[in-house]
């Protein structure tokens, strides 16, 4: 199954858009139009259902729909809740009323046909994540002509909304991507990733930033943060207030951070192995010859967990182990369970990946950012083609929005090799099995206390697969392991400074039982999770002693301040 484009999608609306002829197709409120892209993708995916079930769905829709019309010819108003639909314009007209609420009813019933389809659990999430997207791109809120809050906002402007978001469209179609904020707002280095330091490293793969102490006294054990490669290092230093980078240093730490270069076709035959050799495992070795101590605090992010994680492993097999903790947030080590991403791997697809770039070449952070953006179509493709297109309205600058735009490539072989031994078949948690830099990979020699992280919400990595890390790691000696849940998704749930008071997180000591039977046992805290890793970091980080007074050493002169150039260097 192909990822869902939302780039595609929306060509294929302006499409709609301009061919008048074909709007009816779009908005006439009958099953048969409505359902006909998807009866004909079931049909692509060999997707079969029960006669009887099917019988059963067409009958409760068509005694719905028959109780819709009814309504609609007596002039009353179909109730619905949808965020889509919530202005009056949706609810003060019958038929507007009833063009969203036809919708709705025919999105619960592609939906149902979706759920009865007969297969594997596989088969049927690819199908139910491929008919939301078909359901999601024709709601009658991403149209014209069937949207009235737009139309309002072209009656109250006299023309300036349409005008201007026709420009705003043609503006986007130019640079290949949706405008989700305003990008002339930021710029890196001077109000997004300014927390200060410097570069004191780089090769090929990576810039290693040193930060500038914020206290007196620092852990003598310094901290080495590995972000995920997929984007930006400064989704973790994005404002001073929200940055756990400055968080970090404020605690008395020294920060050591890896800023991964955003690679170009000279990097297109870079492989998982140098990520690990070249990339993690160089970090830890000048982190811990600029700070003169055998050990430091390892952080991973995301696909940077998964990083150090082997490159720790694959120390390990050589006899070494350099860190005295080890922190995991929303990381996959066991990729049993990949959440919604499962839908975008099977063997046609990681094999025709391997064909066009696993011999060299480049995996576009473009392809990539449109993956993601499909998972949550909604809020990141129709949401801003109905605010910047239908109604002409710019998008307000937000600086995660900012970072989200900016892309970062991938060298094609270490992207392939990642799909095929993780995601697909998952045989980084299988001791020895993997072979990575020259050493077997075993995760359950990493000798080390673990702080891993979770996100409730978090659909990229589910928080029971971030548990999962919990039995792989210390397998032998559990207690060393702590797991915090926190509230939101994958970023807003990790991006929780204690100032913001918000959200809240979960407890619970006992981490040798299963991830439901952890949750029932669980204690939840109000506020930000930031000062539980605090206080497990100061543990591991060995006495205070005086701030270092400037970055680097004698080998490892600074070559630029922080946030370096590779950072700046964009995918598009």
């Amino acid at each position: 199954m192909q990822a869902f484009d939302p780039q595609t999608m929306v060509s294929d609306w302006v499409t709609q858009m301009t061919n008048q002829s074909q709007w009816k197709d779009w908005v006439q409120p009958t099953a048969a139009a409505f359902d006909a892209p998807v009866l004909e993708l079931l049909k692509e995916m060999g997707a079969q259902i029960d006669a009887s079930a099917m019988s059963k769905l067409q009958s409760d829709y068509l005694a719905e729909y028959a109780a819709l019309w009814q309504d609609f010819f007596v002039a009353k108003l179909p109730t619905f809740q949808d965020r889509r639909f919530a202005s009056p314009e949706w609810h003060n007209h019958v038929s507007h009323a009833f063009s969203a609420a036809s919708y709705l009813l025919n999105a619960r019933f592609l939906m149902a046909m979706a759920e009865a389809v007969e297969g594997s659990d596989k088969t049927k999430q690819k199908i139910r994540f491929a008919v939301q997207q078909v359901i999601d791109a024709i709601s009658p809120a991403n149209f014209l002509v069937t949207n009235p809050e737009a139309q309002a906002k072209i009656i109250e402007t006299k023309g300036e909304s349409l005008a201007k978001g026709i420009s705003q469209m043609l503006a986007d179609m130019q640079k290949g991507r949706i405008s989700q904020t305003d990008e002339s707002a930021f710029e890196v280095g001077k109000n997004v990733a300014t927390t200060e330091g410097a570069v004191v490293f780089e090769n090929k793969l990576f810039q290693l930033i040193q930060y500038t102490p914020l206290t007196k006294t620092v852990h003598e054990r310094p901290l080495l943060m590995v972000p995920p490669c997929i984007n930006k290092f400064y989704i973790l230093d994005l404002q001073p207030e929200n940055s756990l980078v400055r968080y970090a240093v404020e605690q008395g730490h020294t920060v050591f951070l890896v800023s991964w270069a955003n690679p170009d076709e000279s990097m297109a035959n870079v492989t998982w192995h140098d990520y690990i050799e070249e990339g993690a495992i160089k970090a830890l070795q000048v982190a811990r010859e600029i700070s003169k101590k055998d050990k430091v605090n390892a952080f991973g992010f995301c696909v940077g967990g998964t990083i150090i994680s082997t490159a720790l492993a694959v120390l390990a097999d050589r006899g070494e182990h350099p860190v005295s903790s080890l922190t995991l947030l929303t990381t996959l080590l066991d990729f049993s369970d990949t959440g919604i991403l499962d839908v975008f791997v099977d063997e046609m697809q990681v094999s025709m990946r391997e064909q066009s770039i696993g011999h060299g070449g480049l995996m576009p952070g473009r392809d990539l950012a449109s993956t993601f953006s499909s998972l949550r179509a909604n809020d990141l493709v129709w949401n801003y083609v109905q605010s910047n297109y239908l109604k002409g309205v710019a998008p307000p600058p937000f600086d995660l929005l900012y970072w989200n735009a900016d892309s970062t490539n991938l060298p094609g072989p270490m992207f392939c090799w990642y799909l095929r031994n993780t995601y697909l078949e998952n045989s980084l948690k299988q001791n020895g099995k993997l072979e990575v830099a020259g050493n077997k990979v075993d995760l359950a020699k990493i000798d080390a206390p673990v702080f891993v992280y979770g996100s409730r919400e978090d659909h990229i990595v589910p928080w029971q697969a971030a548990y999962a890390s919990t039995s792989i790691l210390n397998p032998k000696k559990k207690t060393r392991n702590r797991y915090i849940l926190g509230a939101s998704g994958h970023i807003a749930g990790v991006v929780n400074p204690p100032a913001k008071k918000k959200r809240s997180y979960w407890t619970n000591p006992k981490t040798g039982v299963d991830a439901e039977t952890w949750l029932s046992g669980a204690t939840e805290h109000p506020g930000s999770w930031w000062p539980e890793w605090a206080d497990f970091l100061s543990q591991h980080g060995g006495k205070m002693v005086k701030a270092p007074v400037k970055q680097g050493n004698a080998s490892y002169a600074v070559i630029e301040p922080a946030p370096g150039r590779y950072v700046k260097v964009r995918a598009d």
